[in-house]
């Protein structure tokens, strides 16, 4: 199975090797290229929806949540959207530019407006999601085509936030 993240840019065949009960992330291979790795470890946490995660020997908690073919990971302050792809697959089907909303939620501020110039990480809107405020950031600088929320509005994971273009 290959995976990408964010549906966009590269795809990797993830390899695995269980001991103790955890998964230990033994290989991962892009374009035909075997990738460095870190020493990571997965496990079960014993609440639901939460997994453990030991990273070069560090152990931390991720939130993940499971819809369709994507796999919604929340870990040390990030959020990252996993997909898997049947091998040959075409990519996403969202624009270039366009930003989904990470999970269901409420969206609390809008910071930009349509013609609006962007630089690349700047802070385009917030939403709550999970009790948890989340800054969606832009991708890369252009200018704001459109904004299909505003301050209030209910989105569902995946719905399309903003459209960014050159």
């Amino acid at each position: 199975m290959e995976w990408s993240i964010d549906n966009s840019g590269p795809r990797y065949i993830a390899s695995f090797s269980e001991t103790d009960g955890k998964l230990k992330l033994s290989k991962i291979v892009s374009d035909n290229n075997e990738q460095l790795i870190p020493d990571i470890s997965i496990s079960r946490d014993e609440k639901p929806g939460r997994i453990l995660i030991e990273l070069e020997g560090v152990t931390s908690f991720a939130h993940v949540i499971r819809s369709d073919d994507k796999w919604w990971i929340h870990f040390q302050g990030h959020i990252y959207v996993t997909n898997m792809h049947e091998p040959g697959s075409k990519d996403s089907s969202l624009s270039e530019g366009s930003l989904s909303a990470p999970m269901p939620g409420t969206i609390l501020d809008v910071l930009v407006k349509s013609g609006q110039r962007v630089r690349q990480g700047q802070t385009l809107l917030i939403m709550e999601a999970m009790k948890m405020e989340h800054r969606i950031q832009a991708p890369k600088a252009g200018e704001v085509t459109v904004v299909h929320f505003q301050k209030g509005d209910r989105v569902d994971m995946g719905q399309n936030l903003v459209e960014i273009g050159e």
